[in-house]
Parts: structure tokens; sequence; C-alpha cells
């Protein structure tokens, strides 16, 4: 069990095997984006069946497809399913090489693993948790109203992600822009009117607001303290689980979400002292979510802001 969170010279002791214990785990996530980038990048992946490197492919693929059809529709040409599958393979490698979307692509899967790996050993709906469906009954009609509206994204997150598809409105502002660039960029000389005009379209129907995920950010500023609620995964579902810790703890949310890989134990630890949970209460998370896990016993007596300190200054690679 982890030590009281009282002050004591155990608690203020040096901090060393915890920065280490970091050290260790951002090595292991620097490797994630030259991994993947090989993976996807091999013709032949019949050796790599991983469920991760699968999902993050055929996510890549959908939105080659999103952007190609809008492509043919600008140009009136009548066979916008065809003309995807022509071009979409080849696409979709050059977006294999954007290292920020394939961390987001990457972060998504393992949310989703983690989501059904919760649905099937405690039940957790992956959808509508007990948290969420308490929000939408709020008096507070904002705080409803996002939460609703959050409720409805998750859906279109299971249904998507069962897919194995990623919506271009599911991309934050800056990737969008930079998938747009990379588009251009592949097609180089061969822009065409058609592209313009498609490219226009795309940004005007964009809304970054209405993502899933500003959404959910949303729920958690709407919170306000009581956002330490959030903190429970069994109550909060893990969508708006890994907002709150992002948001709580200083993070991005793709750091939040490669914190619950079981081998980042001292990160996951660090972000929800850092988020606001006493040691109890980290150790029955993390337990909960790794239950073969060993909690730092250094978080025990550490304050909130030295949490968040070390984190700050151990941002794992394409994570930030």
């Amino acid at each position: 069990m982890l030590m009281p969170d009282a002050a004591s010279p155990e608690a203020a002791a040096d901090r060393e095997p915890l920065r280490d214990a970091i050290a260790r785990g951002n090595a292991m996530l620097a490797r994630i984006a030259p991994i993947l980038s090989h993976l996807l990048a091999t013709p032949d992946h019949s050796l790599f069946s991983d469920e991760i490197v699968a999902r993050i492919r055929g996510m890549c693929h959908n939105l080659a497809w999103q952007v190609l059809r809008a492509q043919a529709e600008a140009a009136g040409q009548a066979g916008s399913e065809a003309f995807a599958e022509r071009h979409g393979e080849a696409l979709a490698e050059h977006f294999f090489g954007s290292p920020a979307l394939l961390a987001h692509c990457h972060a998504l899967a393992l949310e989703w693993q983690l989501t059904e790996r919760l649905e099937a050993q405690y039940g957790i709906d992956p959808v509508l948790s007990p948290l969420v469906q308490e929000l939408i009954a709020s008096d507070d009609s904002a705080l409803a109203s996002a939460a609703m509206s959050a409720l409805t994204a998750q859906a279109r997150f299971a249904q998507t992600q069962r897919r194995m598809e990623l919506p271009l409105g599911e991309l934050s502002g800056d990737l969008f822009h930079d998938l747009l660039m990379g588009w251009r960029a592949f097609s180089g000389q061969l822009r065409s009117d058609a592209m313009i005009r498609a490219e226009a379209k795309l940004r005007n129907a964009y809304d970054e607001g209405a993502g899933r995920l500003s959404l959910l950010g949303r729920v958690v500023t709407g919170m306000g303290n009581a956002a330490l609620r959030a903190l429970d995964v069994d109550q909060a579902g893990p969508a708006l689980f890994l907002s709150a810790l992002a948001a709580r703890s200083g993070q991005s949310r793709v750091a939040a979400v490669l914190s619950t890989h079981h081998q980042q134990t001292a990160r996951l630890a660090l972000g929800l002292r850092g988020a606001g949970l006493d040691s109890a209460d980290v150790e029955r998370q993390v337990l909960r979510l790794n239950p073969q896990a060993i909690p730092p016993r250094e978080i025990a007596g550490m304050a909130a802001e030295e949490a968040r300190g070390l984190l700050s200054q151990s941002t794992p690679v394409g994570a930030g």
C-alpha cells in the first residue's frame, strides 16, 4: 500500500527512483513513432497482425478516402468511390509520414483498446457512464447540453473505431490543417481547380468545437472543481476519465492515454496525483487500469504541484 499523504521525511525523500522510471518510460515511448512508421510502410504486413497497427492503418486509409471523395465530387466525377480506391492507398501511405497524425491515431486506437478491455473486465459501458448520465440531468443547462453532445460523440467514436475509421471532423485544428497540407504536397504540381474547391469545402464544413475531444474537454471544464469525480474510471468511463486526467494534470490527452499502458505506471500515478487524487485513490485507479501494477511509493506525500512539475519536465516524444 502507498504511504499516507502527510508530510514526512520519507515523503520528502529523493525522487530519483521515480524520475528514473519516467525516463525509462519515455525511452520506450520514443520508439513508438519509428516502429509504427516501419510497420505501416511495409507492403506485406501479414506478420504484423497487431490490432493497434491495423486500426491505425485503417484510420489513415479512411482519412485519405474522405479527401479523395471530396476531390472527385468537386470535379463532378460520378465514380467518387472508384477514384478514392485508385488513389487512396498511395495517399494513405503519404499520411504515414506524419508523426503527429500517427501519434493521434495511435492514442485513439489505445483508448479504444482500453475501452473494450474495461467493458469486458468490469462491465463499464463504452458510451454511457454513470457520471455522464448524471451530468445530462444536471440543473446546469450548459453542462447538461455539453454532456449530451459528448455522449453522442462517444457513440460515434465507438461506431467508427469498430469500423477502423476516423472522420475528418475528429481531428484537432492543427492536425486537420496539416492533413490538408499533406494532401497538397502529395498532389504536387497536379493540384487542380477541383482540389482547390474540395479543400475550401472541407475547411468550411470543419468545426473543431464539435469534435469528441473538444466536447469532452468542455464537460471537464464545466464541472469545475467537481471534475475530480471524473478521475474514477468506473463512474466516468474511460473517455471522460482520460480527458479529466489530461486537463487536471497539465498533460496532452495523447500523453494521458499513453500513461495507461502497463509499462507506464509511474506516469499514470504522477498524472493522477497531479490531477488532485490522494495516494489511496491514486493506487485504486492505477490498479483498476493495471491490476498487476506496482504503484510507486514515492507518490505518497508528494504535493500535486510537484507531480505536475515532474510531468512537465518529461513529456514523451510525440505526445506534446
